[in-house]
């Protein structure tokens, strides 16, 4: 195998680069939309190699870009945002949360907003949002009861996490079972082997710490169990195999009908319910910004593997990494770093997935697994960076509602994702779950 060129690694340096560097000075780390970055850097590994000609490097472009997985991926990003933003609409979102929360247990309200919050992000496929629906609810209970509000915070961005990292509609999970090509019911599946023992093990702390502290919480939750129902049919329908597609349009439809026969969706908003925008909620306009960086990075990763980046990387890793367990470690500092470099989960998958890909190739990681690990450990980091937008949203949410809170606080209680990533860091070193060979 050819060793590859360092230079043609420049473009996602550039990224990087821009990134980092005008969040550091801006003190801001979406002062630089990502979209903009990826054009840049795709102009930059554009005149890279001046021995290939123009026509030559667009056609690269335009193969990586109209590869089968990337647009499948994309539409998979379209059909999600619809179904997102038009279960919304329909009021899913409030009945989904005062549904989790009349169930609630008495007396465990600090481990009932961790499950809550994981059923919620399992079903609605986002963190963030997830986050923004309880955070004003876990400093109420935090105010009613005297426990530490980052105690509560802490909760439910563990449980935001576990969902985003498991749902069959988020995007980060459609983004690692596309970029493997797996099934995203295998993902899940292996994925939740993994993270299992960590979510008991954060429910069973939150359980311990506040044990002697009294917690019931007193109120009335109203929910139309109706407005659940799409939520739930995308939940089931993807476990038992349906092809996503299928999934997320029967979820829309159910979302549109529910909408429709309730009220809360007017016939003439049916389709601006769909599209989404300034004035719409989320929708498909909600996902805009990630469909068009992973066709954008998509044709920068054509662009660093014509001219030997990604062999570079791989001669790299063969250097240090002798078997499949190194190679998976490999795999997990990848997407580490490039989470930790871009402060977002999903794109961290798009940029690290081509490159994971290969190496799983190489050394015989099945599919699902290499999906899994990518989709936990950017997760892992997403969950615990202070500049990241989940504790970005947590911080601001409490504030709203008159506690004042840095992220900074709130890393103490994020035990879910540090325990998320050290269950995954033993399962490949003592080789749990893998395929033995005959």
């Amino acid at each position: 195998m050819e060793k590859g060129k360092a230079s043609a690694l420049v473009p996602i340096g550039v990224f990087l680069a821009l990134f980092i560097g005008c969040g550091v000075i801006f003190r801001d780390f979406y002062a630089v939309p990502a979209v903009v970055g990826f054009l840049i850097a795709l102009l930059v590994a554009f005149f890279q190699n001046r021995k290939r000609s123009f026509g030559e490097k667009m056609n690269t472009i335009a193969t990586g870009m109209g590869d089968q997985n990337v647009m499948i991926m994309c539409l998979v990003f379209i059909l999600a945002g619809a179904f997102s933003g038009t279960a919304q609409a329909a009021g899913g979102v409030d009945s989904v949360v005062n549904f989790a929360l009349s169930i609630m247990p008495p007396g465990v309200a600090v481990a009932g907003l961790f499950v809550i919050a994981s059923f919620i992000s399992l079903s609605m496929g986002t963190s963030v949002g997830t986050i923004a629906a309880l955070v004003p609810i876990a400093v109420g209970i935090s105010q009613k009861t005297g426990l530490a509000g980052a105690l509560c915070v802490g909760a439910v961005v563990s449980g935001a996490m576990f969902g985003d990292n498991l749902s069959m509609i988020s995007d980060t999970t459609i983004a690692a079972a596309r970029t493997q090509g797996c099934d995203m019911k295998d993902k899940f599946r292996e994925n939740f082997k993994i993270v299992l023992p960590a979510a008991v093990a954060t429910f069973v702390i939150f359980i311990v710490l506040t044990m002697n502290v009294p917690t019931e919480i007193h109120g009335i939750y109203e929910y139309d169990f109706l407005k659940i129902v799409p939520y739930l049919a995308v939940l089931v329908s993807a476990l038992c195999g349906l092809n996503v597609i299928i999934v997320l349009v029967l979820g829309l439809a159910l979302s549109l009908g529910v909408g429709l026969f309730t009220g809360m969706i007017l016939p003439q908003q049916m389709f601006g319910v769909i599209a989404g925008g300034p004035d719409g909620g989320g929708g498909i306009a909600g996902m805009y910004d990630i469909t068009v960086i992973s066709i954008l990075v998509a044709g920068i990763i054509g662009l660093v593997k014509a001219n030997g980046g990604i062999d570079f990387i791989l001669s790299s890793i063969r250097k240090v990494v002798k078997t499949k367990k190194g190679a998976q470690l490999g795999i997990a500092v990848l997407s580490s770093a490039v989470d930790i470099s871009t402060a977002n989960n999903t794109v961290a998958i798009v940029i690290a997935g081509p490159i994971a890909k290969d190496i799983s190739d190489e050394f015989g990681i099945e599919p699902k697994r290499t999906a899994s690990l990518l989709d936990i450990f950017t997760s892992v980091w997403q969950g615990i960076l202070p500049y990241g937008a989940q504790l970005l949203y947590a911080s601001a949410g409490a504030a709203a509602v008159g506690l004042a809170l840095t992220p900074v606080d709130i890393i103490p209680f994020l035990f879910y994702p540090i325990l998320m990533g050290i269950s995954a860091l033993i399962w490949i070193l003592f080789g749990i779950g893998e395929r033995k060979r005959i």
